[in-house]
């Protein structure tokens, strides 16, 4: 029996999500939730470019999880943990499995630890599974890296680097990255918060360090203006020469004085604009030396939606809890269900 999926977002990746699983043998797409007027109440069959399939895009979540009865809810509304906890804790009342991509729920035991415990609580409370992931938390500067160790003797030291395009997201990620502001704006956007840069480096280092059994007690992150000197236009972001079009975030993580893991993230949107080609790099430091270059990178954007979508059923069939990447099975590639034309 196929587990039913309903999905809270239809943004650029929650859509993207709602489209892919739709295609997978054994997954099937129950329904949606979105707050965009515009596109409650619509056909989501329809919504998504497909026919029309009688199920709907709600407004009200608690309408939803009762009428579709779903095995698992996927939210892919928010990057911050504060911003999706009451929405867990709504969908878990139901006794209904998470799976969020928000950034920060990768691993959030580190950075937001009283918010873990709360999270903990609620899974065992309500007996279901919660876990976040993407690409980017969750799989290449974290879960690749681990798995990576494994060929290791020993491990000194870690640096790896993502040079990615952050042309396929959407307007959330676009504001937290602060592409289309001047330096200026940019630099205020960091002072108070706005800008964020990378969401996920403390995640990410926390997360290998806990796999390695290292004592990461200091994690420092770094944050500097990509500034274009052409014009760049995606669908959702518009840049002029001298404006900002992406972020160069650095995270570090430190047992005592000793730099244990370096992750350097430059990300903008269309960086061939400017000759700067994409990959996913990988030093380890040990015994012995490990390196692994991807080129072009592994696209965010459909790399988040893979992810969302292949961990679904490790999650519905994982034990109540808090989940991490690094305790499930590994992921992999859901098939397709095969259509008759």
């Amino acid at each position: 029996m196929a587990y039913r999926v309903l999905v809270w977002g239809l943004g650029a990746m929650g859509s993207g999500v709602a489209r892919n699983l739709s295609q997978k043998e054994g997954l099937r797409l129950v329904g949606a939730v979105e707050k965009d007027p515009q596109k409650i109440g619509r056909d989501l069959g329809e919504y998504l470019g497909g026919e029309k399939t009688g199920r709907q895009i709600y407004s009200d979540v608690e309408k939803a999880v009762s009428e579709t009865r779903p095995d698992i809810v996927v939210i892919a509304t928010n990057s911050f943990v504060e911003e999706v906890l009451t929405k867990i804790e709504t969908v878990a009342r139901h006794h209904v499995d998470i799976l969020t991509i928000a950034e920060e729920m990768a691993f959030p035991f580190f950075s937001h630890p009283e918010e873990s415990e709360v999270l903990e609580n609620i899974a065992w409370r309500y007996g279901v599974s919660i876990l976040g992931t993407g690409i980017n938390p969750g799989f290449v500067l974290d879960l690749l890296i681990i798995a990576m160790t494994g060929a290791c003797l020993k491990v000194d030291r870690i640096e790896a680097r993502r040079i990615n395009d952050l042309s396929p997201f959407g307007r959330t990620v676009m504001r937290t990255q602060g592409v289309g502001t001047s330096p200026e704006e940019f630099k205020k956007g960091i002072e108070t918060g706005e800008i964020v840069g990378h969401i996920g480096f403390q995640q990410s280092i926390a997360m290998i360090g806990n796999a390695l059994g290292w004592d990461i007690d200091r994690i420092e992150e770094s944050r500097e203006p990509i500034i274009s000197k052409t014009e760049r236009r995606t669908s959702v972001a518009h840049v002029l020469p001298g404006m900002v079009a992406g972020c160069r975030h650095i995270g570090r993580g430190y047992c005592g004085d000793k730099l244990m893991i370096e992750l350097i993230h430059p990300q903008q949107i269309l960086p061939e604009k400017e000759g700067v080609d994409t990959g996913d790099y990988i030093d380890i430091f040990g015994e012995p030396d490990i390196h692994l270059s991807i080129k072009p990178e592994i696209p965010g954007g459909k790399g988040t939606i893979a992810l969302a979508t292949n961990m679904i059923p490790a999650v519905i069939e994982a034990g109540p809890g808090l989940l991490e990447m690094s305790e499930l099975s590994i992921p992999r590639c859901l098939l397709n269900e095969i259509k008759e034309i």
